[in-house]
Protein backbone atom coordinates (compact mmCIF):
# COMPACT_ATOMS: atom_id res chain seq x y z
CA UNK A 1 0.00 0.00 0.00
CA UNK A 2 1.28 3.13 -0.55
CA UNK A 3 0.71 6.11 1.65
CA UNK A 4 -0.21 9.60 0.59
CA UNK A 5 1.27 12.30 1.81
CA UNK A 6 -1.21 14.60 4.11
CA UNK A 7 -1.16 18.26 1.46
CA UNK A 8 0.06 20.95 3.99
CA UNK A 9 -2.62 23.28 6.02
CA UNK A 10 -3.08 26.37 4.38
CA UNK A 11 -3.02 28.89 7.37
CA UNK A 12 -6.41 30.96 7.32
CA UNK A 13 -5.85 34.23 6.07
CA UNK A 14 -6.04 36.87 8.29
CA UNK A 15 -8.12 39.09 6.51
CA UNK A 16 -10.56 36.00 5.80
CA UNK A 17 -11.25 35.79 2.02
CA UNK A 18 -13.01 37.13 -0.67
CA UNK A 19 -16.25 35.08 -0.12
CA UNK A 20 -15.81 36.00 3.46
CA UNK A 21 -13.96 38.87 4.47
CA UNK A 22 -13.33 39.60 7.61
CA UNK A 23 -14.35 42.51 9.98
CA UNK A 24 -12.97 43.99 12.84
CA UNK A 25 -15.11 46.78 15.01
CA UNK A 26 -14.58 48.20 18.42
CA UNK A 27 -18.05 48.51 20.80
CA UNK A 28 -17.55 50.89 23.91
CA UNK A 29 -20.13 52.00 26.37
CA UNK A 30 -20.25 54.69 28.71
CA UNK A 31 -22.46 55.23 32.05
CA UNK A 32 -23.47 57.71 34.48
CA UNK A 33 -25.09 56.08 37.55
CA UNK A 34 -25.08 56.90 41.19
CA UNK A 35 -23.09 55.36 43.93
CA UNK A 36 -23.84 52.40 46.08
CA UNK A 37 -20.98 53.17 48.99
CA UNK A 38 -19.10 55.23 50.51
CA UNK A 39 -15.94 55.11 52.13
CA UNK A 40 -15.00 57.21 54.76
CA UNK A 41 -11.73 57.09 57.24
CA UNK A 42 -11.57 58.24 60.83
CA UNK A 43 -8.62 59.20 63.01
CA UNK A 44 -8.56 59.15 66.30
CA UNK A 45 -5.72 60.68 68.18
CA UNK A 46 -4.24 61.13 71.25
CA UNK A 47 -0.64 62.81 72.96
CA UNK A 48 0.59 62.53 76.50
CA UNK A 49 3.87 63.42 78.35
CA UNK A 50 4.07 59.28 79.08
CA UNK A 51 3.48 55.88 77.19
CA UNK A 52 0.57 54.99 79.65
CA UNK A 53 -1.17 58.29 79.46
CA UNK A 54 -0.91 58.14 75.21
CA UNK A 55 -2.36 54.75 75.21
CA UNK A 56 -5.40 55.49 77.18
CA UNK A 57 -6.48 58.44 75.99
CA UNK A 58 -5.99 56.72 72.41
CA UNK A 59 -8.06 53.13 73.56
CA UNK A 60 -10.65 55.66 75.49
CA UNK A 61 -10.95 57.82 71.86
CA UNK A 62 -11.08 54.95 69.56
CA UNK A 63 -13.84 53.18 71.42
CA UNK A 64 -15.81 55.94 71.47
CA UNK A 65 -15.52 56.83 67.44
CA UNK A 66 -16.10 52.27 67.29
CA UNK A 67 -19.30 53.06 69.32
CA UNK A 68 -20.65 55.90 67.76
CA UNK A 69 -19.86 54.29 64.20
CA UNK A 70 -21.75 50.85 65.06
CA UNK A 71 -24.92 52.58 66.31
CA UNK A 72 -25.94 53.33 63.00
CA UNK A 73 -26.13 49.34 62.09
CA UNK A 74 -26.75 48.06 58.46
CA UNK A 75 -26.33 51.84 57.19
CA UNK A 76 -22.01 50.65 58.45
CA UNK A 77 -21.45 48.15 55.66
CA UNK A 78 -18.26 47.55 56.61
CA UNK A 79 -16.08 48.66 59.63
CA UNK A 80 -12.31 47.76 60.07
CA UNK A 81 -9.24 49.35 61.88
CA UNK A 82 -6.57 50.42 59.05
CA UNK A 83 -3.67 51.36 61.20
CA UNK A 84 -2.32 52.18 64.99
CA UNK A 85 0.36 53.66 65.09
CA UNK A 86 2.46 55.17 68.83
CA UNK A 87 5.21 57.42 68.35
CA UNK A 88 7.53 58.98 70.91
CA UNK A 89 9.31 62.55 69.64
CA UNK A 90 12.67 63.21 70.99
CA UNK A 91 13.72 66.27 72.66
CA UNK A 92 15.43 68.09 70.02
CA UNK A 93 18.18 69.66 71.50
CA UNK A 94 21.15 66.96 74.22
CA UNK A 95 23.40 64.77 73.53
CA UNK A 96 21.23 62.20 75.28
CA UNK A 97 18.13 60.36 73.42
CA UNK A 98 15.12 62.20 75.91
CA UNK A 99 11.51 61.84 75.25
CA UNK A 100 9.49 64.49 75.35
CA UNK A 101 5.96 63.06 74.67
CA UNK A 102 3.66 60.05 72.52
CA UNK A 103 1.95 60.24 70.02
CA UNK A 104 -0.89 58.01 69.43
CA UNK A 105 -3.29 57.73 66.60
CA UNK A 106 -5.93 54.59 65.28
CA UNK A 107 -7.20 55.15 62.02
CA UNK A 108 -10.59 53.55 61.10
CA UNK A 109 -12.09 52.63 57.86
CA UNK A 110 -15.49 52.54 57.25
CA UNK A 111 -18.07 51.44 54.01
CA UNK A 112 -21.84 53.50 54.22
CA UNK A 113 -24.80 52.44 52.02
CA UNK A 114 -27.28 54.73 53.52
CA UNK A 115 -26.07 57.64 52.31
CA UNK A 116 -29.40 59.92 54.55
CA UNK A 117 -27.26 58.63 57.48
CA UNK A 118 -23.70 59.62 56.01
CA UNK A 119 -23.85 63.74 56.95
CA UNK A 120 -25.06 63.07 59.95
CA UNK A 121 -22.34 60.10 61.18
CA UNK A 122 -19.31 62.66 59.63
CA UNK A 123 -20.83 65.55 61.86
CA UNK A 124 -21.08 63.66 64.77
CA UNK A 125 -17.55 61.70 64.59
CA UNK A 126 -15.97 65.19 63.27
CA UNK A 127 -17.00 66.65 66.49
CA UNK A 128 -15.18 64.10 68.72
CA UNK A 129 -12.74 65.17 70.67
CA UNK A 130 -9.08 64.90 68.57
CA UNK A 131 -10.97 62.89 65.97
CA UNK A 132 -10.50 63.44 62.21
CA UNK A 133 -12.53 62.25 59.35
CA UNK A 134 -11.70 62.21 55.89
CA UNK A 135 -13.97 61.35 52.59
CA UNK A 136 -16.70 60.32 51.13
CA UNK A 137 -15.27 58.54 48.33
CA UNK A 138 -18.13 57.62 46.35
CA UNK A 139 -18.61 53.80 44.49
CA UNK A 140 -19.97 50.97 42.91
CA UNK A 141 -20.27 47.26 44.33
CA UNK A 142 -17.14 45.10 42.34
CA UNK A 143 -20.84 43.38 41.63
CA UNK A 144 -22.80 45.92 40.55
CA UNK A 145 -25.47 45.30 37.35
CA UNK A 146 -24.29 48.71 36.11
CA UNK A 147 -21.11 46.65 34.78
CA UNK A 148 -23.13 44.43 33.31
CA UNK A 149 -25.25 46.78 31.82
CA UNK A 150 -22.25 48.76 30.23
CA UNK A 151 -20.34 45.37 28.99
CA UNK A 152 -23.99 44.05 27.50
CA UNK A 153 -24.42 47.60 25.59
CA UNK A 154 -20.96 47.47 25.08
CA UNK A 155 -21.08 44.10 22.67
CA UNK A 156 -24.53 45.25 21.13
CA UNK A 157 -22.91 48.58 20.00
CA UNK A 158 -20.21 46.11 18.21
CA UNK A 159 -22.39 44.21 16.55
CA UNK A 160 -25.02 47.10 15.31
CA UNK A 161 -21.89 48.60 13.93
CA UNK A 162 -20.65 45.78 12.14
CA UNK A 163 -23.79 45.25 10.49
CA UNK A 164 -23.78 48.70 9.27
CA UNK A 165 -20.67 47.93 7.66
CA UNK A 166 -21.11 44.81 5.98
CA UNK A 167 -24.87 46.47 4.82
CA UNK A 168 -22.87 49.47 3.34
CA UNK A 169 -20.94 46.62 1.15
CA UNK A 170 -24.30 45.27 0.32
CA UNK A 171 -23.41 41.98 2.64
CA UNK A 172 -24.63 40.59 5.94
CA UNK A 173 -22.82 39.42 9.08
CA UNK A 174 -22.17 35.69 9.01
CA UNK A 175 -20.50 34.52 12.07
CA UNK A 176 -18.69 35.81 14.93
CA UNK A 177 -15.15 34.76 15.42
CA UNK A 178 -13.74 36.50 18.22
CA UNK A 179 -14.96 39.30 20.92
CA UNK A 180 -12.53 40.40 23.64
CA UNK A 181 -12.95 42.56 26.18
CA UNK A 182 -10.78 45.15 26.95
CA UNK A 183 -11.77 45.50 30.14
CA UNK A 184 -14.76 47.49 32.43
CA UNK A 185 -13.51 50.54 33.54
CA UNK A 186 -15.91 52.25 36.71
CA UNK A 187 -13.69 55.28 38.55
CA UNK A 188 -14.75 55.55 41.97
CA UNK A 189 -15.27 59.55 42.56
CA UNK A 190 -14.00 61.45 45.12
CA UNK A 191 -15.13 64.23 46.91
CA UNK A 192 -13.37 64.67 49.79
CA UNK A 193 -13.73 66.44 53.09
CA UNK A 194 -11.59 66.61 56.09
CA UNK A 195 -13.41 67.60 59.11
CA UNK A 196 -10.87 68.22 62.13
CA UNK A 197 -12.90 67.79 65.11
CA UNK A 198 -12.72 70.44 68.24
CA UNK A 199 -10.26 69.79 71.13
CA UNK A 200 -13.32 70.91 73.49
CA UNK A 201 -17.44 69.76 73.96
CA UNK A 202 -19.37 71.96 72.00
CA UNK A 203 -23.01 72.66 71.44
CA UNK A 204 -24.19 69.98 68.47
CA UNK A 205 -23.70 70.79 65.10
CA UNK A 206 -26.28 70.26 62.48
CA UNK A 207 -25.46 67.48 59.88
CA UNK A 208 -23.90 68.15 56.66
CA UNK A 209 -25.61 67.92 53.81
CA UNK A 210 -22.66 65.49 51.43
CA UNK A 211 -24.23 65.00 47.22
CA UNK A 212 -23.65 61.92 46.66
CA UNK A 213 -21.08 62.02 43.08
CA UNK A 214 -22.78 59.70 39.99
CA UNK A 215 -19.97 57.20 39.41
CA UNK A 216 -18.92 56.77 35.33
CA UNK A 217 -18.94 52.95 34.04
CA UNK A 218 -16.78 51.56 30.80
CA UNK A 219 -16.91 48.98 28.96
CA UNK A 220 -15.31 48.15 25.32
CA UNK A 221 -14.78 45.00 23.52
CA UNK A 222 -13.32 44.28 20.40
CA UNK A 223 -15.61 42.21 17.57
CA UNK A 224 -14.38 39.49 14.67
CA UNK A 225 -17.09 39.06 12.05
CA UNK A 226 -17.23 37.23 9.02
CA UNK A 227 -19.99 38.77 6.44
CA UNK A 228 -21.11 37.37 2.99
CA UNK A 229 -19.48 38.10 -0.17
CA UNK A 230 -19.87 42.45 -0.83
CA UNK A 231 -21.58 43.01 -3.68
CA UNK A 232 -19.19 45.71 -5.46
Amino acid sequence: MTDHPTPPTTPALPYGTPDAPRLAVRGEARLDVDPEIARITVTVSARGTDRQTALTDLTHRNDLALTLLKSYGDAVENLETSSFTLTPQLTDKGRHERIRAYHGRVTLTATLNDFTALGELTTRLADLELTRVDGPWWALRPDSPAHRTARTQAVREAVQRAREYAEALGARLDALLEIADLGADDRPQQQSYALAARSAPAEPVAALDLEPRRQTVHAAVNARFTMTRPAL
